[in-house]
């Protein structure tokens, strides 16, 4: 039996596979907004069989989105509209999932496409963004946040709970906080973007603690029965990689003891400066050092594109969950091809009755 094709039960969640589709930004959202494009994209990757499928970065507040095609969960209105989205998720067999998060200073930037930089001072479309300190990311980001008050730390922290209880209301039944790649919680704890000399900033407790309070505060309303999960860079890649990943690890214990039931492994991005050693599954070997040092079933991304790699990366213990992002935009019936490639029996996967007849019956080769 192929690894990757093993039901993983966390909580009250069952995914029928190792299969996960991370949060990938579409950028198609108006006023936070999902719309059609969203539907039948999510709806097409969760018909090809992955066990679980996570909603993009979706923003806790206007202020925290990427761009300004960024979906959005800071009101009733906009969570009412992922019904649909769930529905057909859930339809086709995965679980839904979604990531709320909040961009901090790397937040008003043009959609990739569109220049991936920061909106210029002045433009209608762009905002004030927000940190823990004023210092800008640099390069392509150069805008200069507003250094938080205590008043904005509480309110950004309310507004990820709020967005929890929304995204419970619209049918979720995985929740992950994007704590990630130099976004707002992320950049509370490097000290790349922290400079801070209250209990927010500082040493490594008090640069935690934002993360900390806003998992807890999470928690707090977000049932017991169901996945609470969150995205970290647990290495920046920047020269100081041991004592950041050592930190990292003391941060995910503090994280375990708030609630958290599993952590996806990533990288920092919170300087422009970082030399990322880009290859396939390259932090598969850091997952599972964190998931040793921890106690915490892993997940990442980042390469992972051949079944192959994949199925050694579940079968070694390096990952629980292989989170499958860009091959899945090329072939969003990955998991089947997957599953011709390993060998697997039929009874392990799944595939919509209207193209399993054909590809079955008309197989070449």
């Amino acid at each position: 039996m192929s690894a990757l094709f093993e039901p993983f039960k966390l909580k009250g969640a069952t995914l029928r596979n190792r299969i996960a589709v991370p949060p990938m930004c579409q950028y198609m959202a108006v006023d936070g907004m999902v719309n059609d494009w969203h539907h039948v994209h999510y709806a097409q990757i969760a018909r090809g069989g992955a066990g679980l499928v996570i909603v993009e970065a979706t923003a806790v507040s206007p202020e925290g989105r990427i761009t300004p095609g960024c979906t959005g969960i800071w009101n009733d209105e906009q969570a009412k509209a992922f019904a649909p989205t769930v529905a057909a998720i859930k339809a086709a067999g995965a679980v839904p999932g979604i990531q709320i998060a909040h961009a901090g200073r790397k937040a008003s930037a043009h959609r990739p496409w569109e220049g991936d930089d920061h909106i210029a001072e002045g433009d209608a479309r762009g905002w004030q963004t927000i940190a823990p300190s004023p210092i800008e990311f640099g390069a392509h980001l150069p805008k200069v946040p507003r250094a938080m008050t205590l008043d904005d730390i509480a309110r950004v922290r309310e507004d990820f709970v709020a967005a929890a209880k929304r995204a419970l209301d619209a049918g979720f039944e995985w929740l992950e906080l994007h704590f990630a790649h130099g976004y707002l919680g992320q950049s509370f704890f490097s000290e790349h973007s922290n400079q801070r000399n209250d209990a927010y900033g500082g040493n490594l407790e008090n640069r935690s603690r934002f993360l900390l309070e806003t998992l807890a505060a999470v928690r707090k309303v977000w049932p017991e029965h169901l996945p609470l999960t969150a995205r970290f860079g647990v290495i920046e890649y920047d020269g100081r990689d041991e004592q950041t990943l050592a930190e990292s690890i003391e941060l995910a214990k503090g994280f375990k003891r708030e609630g958290l039931d599993m952590l996806g492994v990533s990288v920092g991005f919170s300087t422009p400066a970082a030399r990322v050693p880009w290859a396939p599954a390259f932090l598969a070997p850091l997952a599972q050092k964190v998931r040793r040092a921890v106690g915490l079933p892993v997940s990442s991304a980042w390469g992972i594109g051949t079944p192959e790699l994949a199925e050694r990366c579940v079968a070694s213990e390096q990952l629980d969950l292989v989170m499958v992002g860009r091959a899945h935009l090329a072939n969003p019936h990955w998991p089947y091809f997957a599953a011709q490639e390993l060998k697997v029996e039929r009874a392990a996967w799944t595939l919509p009755a209207p193209y399993a007849h054909w590809l079955e019956r008309y197989k070449v080769g």
